[in-house]
C-alpha cells in the first residue's frame, strides 16, 4: 500500500487515536471493510477522503502521505539545528527550526546535510568593517550554480538567494555570526566555521 497512504500508518495512527476501524469508517461514512482492506493493503482510500482521513487521525495530510507524523523534540531552540530545503524543480529556499515534512513541486524534500567545505568549494571570507564579505570561485551557470549563502548566528539567520550568470557573493554583518552555509545545486550543501 505504497502508492500514496500506507496501510502501516493509517493503523498506527487511528491506534493512538484509541479509536476502532468501525469508528474510523463512520467519521469517513465509508463501510466498515475498507478501513480493514486500507490498513491490509488491498484496498486504498479515495483521493477525495484522504483530507478527512488525515483530519480523522490527527495529522496533516503531508505527514499522512509521508508515511509518518513529526514530533518537534528540539525544545531547546539552538540554530544550528535548523535545516534547509531546496527544491530541485524551481529553486525554491525553505528553512525551518525543527522537524517537517516539507515538500514543494510535488515533491518531499529531504533536509540538506551540510558537509565541510571541500577543494573545489572553500568560499573566501574576508572581513570588511562590520561586515563579513564571502565569496566563491564557482560556476554560475543555469545548471550549475551556487544557489544561496547563508550567515548562520546564534539568534537567527540571514540568506542571500543568487542567481544563474550573477555572482557567488554575499555580505552579512559580523554581529553574533558563527558559520556560513552555502548551497552548489549540483553538489549540496557546504559550511564553513567562522574563528
Amino acid at each position: 500500500m505504497d502508492r500514496y497512504v500506507t496501510g502501516a500508518m493509517i493503523k498506527r495512527l487511528r491506534e493512538k487515536c484509541g479509536i476502532t476501524q468501525a469508528e474510523l469508517a463512520g467519521k469517513l461514512k465509508v463501510g466498515d471493510k475498507a478501513v480493514s482492506k486500507w490498513e491490509t493493503g488491498r484496498g486504498y482510500p479515495d483521493i477525495s477522503l484522504i483530507e478527512p482521513l488525515a483530519a480523522a487521525l490527527g495529522v496533516s495530510v503531508i505527514e499522512l502521505f509521508a508515511g509518518q507524523d513529526i514530533v518537534n523534540t528540539n525544545r531547546a531552540f539552538n540554530m544550528l539545528r535548523s535545516k534547509f530545503y531546496a527544491c530541485p524543480i524551481c529553486g525554491n529556499i525553505i528553512f525551518g527550526t525543527g522537524e517537517a515534512v516539507v515538500s514543494c513541486c510535488g515533491l518531499t524534500l529531504p533536509a540538506l546535510e551540510a558537509e565541510d567545505a571541500d577543494e573545489a568549494h572553500t568560499a573566501s571570507i574576508e572581513r570588511v568593517e562590520d561586515e563579513y564579505y564571502v565569496s566563491l570561485e564557482h560556476e554560475m551557470s543555469k545548471t550549475h550554480n551556487i544557489s544561496f549563502i547563508a550567515a548562520i548566528r546564534d539568534d537567527g539567520f540571514e540568506l542571500i538567494k543568487l542567481y544563474p550568470e550573477g555572482g557567488a557573493e554575499a555580505r552579512f554583518k559580523i554581529r553574533r555570526t558563527k558559520h556560513i552555509l552555502y548551497y552548489c545545486n549540483r553538489h549540496g550543501l557546504f559550511k564553513m566555521k567562522l574563528k
